[in-house]
């Protein structure tokens, strides 16, 4: 008979492994980070946005301009990069697409042709992570520069909402990665930057290490309850079957409320960036053509669950449900703002 191994009074728990978005997610709705994060398969998303898309193909070109030698970044080079890795997820047609790119062209070349090519940044999408008694939280940080002898967090935004101090003051994701810079670096990181294109405003924040540690402390919270109700889902819910998504089922995809380029409340960690590999569809690899419509693929619901399950992760409806990917699955959120076509979120 094989001894059963009890817990030891006293001993350490797991560190929670999170990222801002999936604090945010638990923050925002609990109902949304159960079908993100726990439910497997995870439920179907709704279409793609059209936003996501502009957003994405802005961030990719801004990281690949960075790439190129530095005889090649002009903003030339930039407009190309975009026009090359344009994703036409979300348009409503093929004009309306067509004029977005162009404008994204325009944002891009723009916003280069205030930069330096010869300062090169210390990181472009580069992967941070750190670690606390309680969570292992890692992220990637759209540049990461060194001004002197700090480092700076920079975060690209291409919402049409205007940014505040408050926005960069407040930011969990961005607090986070910069202890998370400055601990792998080990160089100082307090200062945090949004970058918003469609106005070319820099929106800059300068934490202490006593507001550095409010984050970190908050981010701990948030991990202790959504870690506690992880383990709940664990205990009560059934283990899918091996073999996890039926055949057919589509990959998770993000998407994202208009004026923030990540999940609601958080960065824009999760947008359809590298849509390639998450079902998306470039300018480029359509050959410059309109692609065909996507393919039907099976649907696929929420995990049945018990009420002791459904009342833990409760949903949080309001108007951000207009554009939760999981509206279809939520009967609270339907009721509580109105459906929302995938190109609704362009400032037209």
């Amino acid at each position: 008979m094989n001894a059963v191994q009890l817990p030891l009074e006293g001993m350490p728990r797991r560190l929670y492994s999170c990222t801002p978005s999936r604090l945010n997610a638990w923050l925002d709705c609990r109902r949304r980070y159960r079908f993100t994060y726990l439910d497997r398969p995870a439920p179907s998303k709704g279409p793609a946005w059209a936003h996501n898309s502009v957003g994405a193909s802005v961030h990719n070109a801004l990281a690949g301009w960075w790439r190129e030698p530095y005889e090649r970044r002009t903003p030339l080079t930039a407009a190309i990069l975009v026009t090359n890795g344009w994703i036409t997820e979300g348009f409503r047609d093929a004009e309306q697409s067509g004029r977005w790119l162009e404008r994204a062209r325009d944002l891009v070349s723009g916003y280069v042709a205030t930069l330096d090519p010869s300062d090169d940044p210390v990181g472009v999408e580069r992967t941070v992570a750190t670690r606390t008694k309680v969570i292992a939280v890692s992220g990637r940080i759209d540049r990461l520069d060194r001004r002197g002898d700090e480092l700076v967090v920079v975060d690209y935004k291409t919402g049409r909402r205007p940014l505040t101090q408050d926005d960069a003051r407040s930011s969990l994701a961005l607090a986070v990665y910069a202890v998370a810079a400055s601990t792998m670096m080990r160089t100082p990181c307090r200062t945090v930057e949004l970058h918003h294109l469609p106005t070319g405003e820099i929106v800059e924040w300068r934490h202490t290490e006593e507001s550095l540690a409010r984050h970190l402390g908050r981010a701990e919270d948030l991990a202790t309850e959504a870690a506690a109700a992880d383990e709940r889902y664990r205990e009560v819910v059934a283990a899918p079957p091996s073999g996890g998504r039926p055949s057919g089922a589509a990959p998770a995809r993000s998407r994202t409320a208009p004026g923030g380029d990540g999940a609601a409340g958080g960065r824009s960690g999760t947008t359809t960036r590298g849509a390639a590999a998450e079902g998306g569809r470039s300018w480029a690899a359509a050959g410059g053509e309109w692609p065909s419509a996507p393919v039907e693929r099976q649907s696929v619901g929420p995990a049945a669950v018990p009420a002791e399950i459904d009342e833990l992760f409760a949903p949080n409806p309001g108007p951000i449900c207009s554009w939760c990917d999981f509206r279809r699955h939520c009967a609270e959120g339907q009721a509580a703002a109105p459906e929302r076509r995938p190109w609704d979120a362009l400032a037209e």
